[in-house]
């Protein structure tokens, strides 16, 4: 029997081992895709409470805990922070099967110190033992990311926003990664929710431009893209439903954005139209740009009404949907393309059921001007554990180039997630060891570990061509 979550863990066989701790393990972390908030960076203030850190704004902690019978107070609500804390570890100690478990254990031990096995017997003891360590170490958002070799941060920002906060983070000096803005336009593309027209005012007053055609509101959006490529921005980022595919014409495109702003109603194929060509013309910029565009797909987002009303989104009530994607993706792609305006583009799904579809579509647009310039992102969210992100892996090893994959991102809010990029180190190197055992590749060090460190770190440092 092997010793719980040791040097090893996940690590089966010695290539596996020797790859990892040889090759992967020391390169530096590029998180091309979070949700970490830049003030919070930027205020930089001292951790009150382990948990704080552990479960301010972790849908998938909160996700758990609702599924084990807990009170919305120990999550969203006004529970004493350390009873919140003791209520989570007597969940996490019966956790078995669930990435939590491991990520959870892997926050203790690298930021904490602390290799005990959560129990509720001892969810006391680990809560003073973190709280001691918060306190003595004056723990911050800047040592744990500065103490995680991490080089680059992606956050996820508005277009209309003035990145006053990633600007005063470069100024201050404090954070020794490379803190850059992430252009997400969703509240732009959601032409059929009712968010659209406050937002379009917001975007207006962003950029002193009043937007009364769909030609300005491109305009508007292009100015912003260039603001956030002013600031380092290399990536954008789309949370699709589907892949939309409805082309129209320019008038009828326009008529279509005139009658949302004045409070029509848009039917489904009227939002299709209109996104189909919002996204084809921001591809457009990004490809002038150089940068990469992410296009996310397969959510079912805010399915309990109440609880949306009473606590808003992103707190753990999406699931996965199943769309039909493969045409509208293909169709949309190929209108990007043939105009040669595709950008590098990365692809995730949500719904495994998709895994093939997203890894046999990167094929039909790659380029020679980017090596892996179409991506299959690593799995997503629901995916983001050790059968989601081998399922990913395994795909696209066997439909496209896995040595270009541009591996790991935490998509997370929490700035002790760094440990995911462990967590899927471990698991990617394990693969590789595995296929090299069972003599399905030569063991070969040489290009075995040019390909744990490109998929680590050097792929993504190229392909958004950080500094």
């Amino acid at each position: 029997m092997k010793q719980f979550m040791d040097k090893n863990f996940m690590l089966q066989n010695d290539t596996a081992v020797k790859l990892y701790h040889d090759y992967s393990k020391k390169m530096p972390i590029i998180d091309y895709h979070c949700h970490l908030a830049p003030k919070q960076m930027l205020d930089d203030e001292v951790f009150e409470n382990i948990t704080q850190i552990f479960l301010g704004g972790d849908h998938y902690k909160w996700r758990y805990m609702r599924s084990c019978g807990i009170d919305e107070k120990y999550m969203t609500g006004d529970a004493p922070a350390k009873d919140k804390f003791i209520k989570f570890c007597e969940c996490l100690q019966y956790a078995i099967g669930n990435p939590l478990y491991h990520w959870t254990h892997l926050e203790l031990q690298r930021y904490f110190g602390i290799f005990d096995i959560v129990t509720s017997e001892n969810a006391e003891k680990i809560w003073d033992e973190a709280n001691r360590v918060i306190k003595e170490t004056q723990m911050r958002p800047s040592k744990l990311i500065n103490s995680s070799n991490v080089a680059v941060i992606c956050t996820t920002d508005d277009p209309a926003d003035s990145l006053q906060y990633h600007k005063a983070i470069k100024e201050k000096g404090h954070i020794n990664a490379k803190v850059y803005p992430t252009y997400r336009p969703d509240f732009a593309l959601n032409i059929d929710k009712e968010t659209f027209i406050p937002y379009i005012k917001r975007l207006e007053d962003a950029a002193g431009i009043e937007i009364t055609s769909f030609d300005k509101l491109v305009g508007v959006m292009y100015k912003r893209a260039e603001f956030f490529a002013e600031n380092g921005c290399r990536v954008s980022d789309h949370a699709l439903d589907g892949a939309p595919y409805n082309p129209k014409s320019d008038e009828e495109i326009n008529a279509i954005f005139k009658k949302a702003i004045s409070g029509g109603a848009v039917s489904f194929d009227e939002a299709q139209a209109y996104k189909t060509k919002l996204l084809q013309k921001l591809a457009k910029k990004y490809h002038e740009l150089g940068w990469a565009m992410q296009l996310h797909m397969g959510a079912l987002r805010n399915n309990n009404t109440s609880m949306y009303k009473k606590l808003g989104a992103d707190i753990g009530f999406d699931s996965i949907n199943d769309y039909n994607i493969a045409e509208g993706l293909s169709r949309l792609l190929n209108s990007m393309n043939e105009n040669d305006e595709l950008p590098k583009t990365i692809l995730y799904t949500l719904n495994p059921k998709d895994n093939y579809v997203l890894a046999t579509m990167l094929g039909n647009f790659q380029s020679s001007e980017c090596p892996g310039k179409i991506q299959f992102g690593s799995g997503w969210w629901f995916n983001d554990q050790r059968d989601g992100m081998t399922e990913q892996m395994r795909s696209l090893a066997n439909l496209g180039a896995f040595c270009k994959f541009i591996g790991m991102l935490t998509d997370s809010r929490s700035f002790l997630s760094y440990t995911r990029h462990e967590y899927f180190r471990r698991i990617m190197c394990n693969i590789l060891g595995t296929w090299v055992e069972n003599g399905e590749f030569p063991c070969d060090y040489n290009t075995l570990g040019k390909i744990v460190e490109d998929i680590s770190y050097n792929n993504a440092k190229n392909y958004f061509d950080f500094e």
